[in-house]
């Protein structure tokens, strides 16, 4: 790492489904089924005017299984930065891994892959990163890593009673819980 940036980059890794946008299980395919969570765009305004750079990470197996495109994927970010534009806020950039589980890539979320090329591409350290998803595959991702992690109970999680919701934290000790992106 160069010392001139080695210091004073904050930057926070954001999910997408479940942290910015209501989650789906169909998954989001177009730009119109893009629906942001109550808050999630001024929390991203909140966190860039603070000097925070935020980098969207997210597993998009529905390119591998031909459920949507490249183009289709890039409509839907950009209908993303448009929303969060809206709001006075901004990603730095998307990263995102198109395969499915079974093509065994290193880039697939809970692996480190993705998140270590973020790491490069912003020449920071790992563990001074912050990773905030809705997932436990997020949360996972963040520990294998060496991020922070941070979990928001906007996606799956926000239905858990507490002992299953503490059941599941067992297994990422480091994690911080939030309601929302906003808190």
């Amino acid at each position: 790492m160069r010392a001139d940036h080695a210091h004073g980059m904050k930057l926070v890794i954001l999910g997408r489904d479940g942290t910015l946008n209501r989650y789906r299980d169909d998954h989001v395919k177009a730009p119109e089924e893009l629906d942001p969570l109550p808050g999630a765009m001024e929390a991203v305004a909140r966190l860039n005017h603070a000097g925070w750079h935020t980098v969207l990470a997210t597993n998009q197996a529905g390119i591998g299984r031909g459920l949507l495109d490249m183009a289709s994927l890039n409509a839907v970010h950009i209908r993303l930065n448009q929303l969060l534009a809206e709001k006075g806020g901004r990603l730095d950039a998307a990263f995102f891994c198109p395969h499915t589980p079974e093509e065994g890539c290193d880039c697939r979320k809970p692996l480190p892959g993705l998140i270590q090329q973020i790491g490069e591409r912003f020449d920071v350290e790992l563990p001074e990163v912050h990773m905030v998803g809705a997932s436990l595959t997020d949360l996972l991702t963040a520990q294998n890593a060496g991020c922070v992690p941070h979990l928001v109970l906007t996606g799956p999680f926000g239905n858990l009673a507490a002992d299953e919701l503490a059941r599941l934290l067992v297994q990422v000790p480091k994690a911080r819980v939030h309601d929302d992106l906003m808190n």
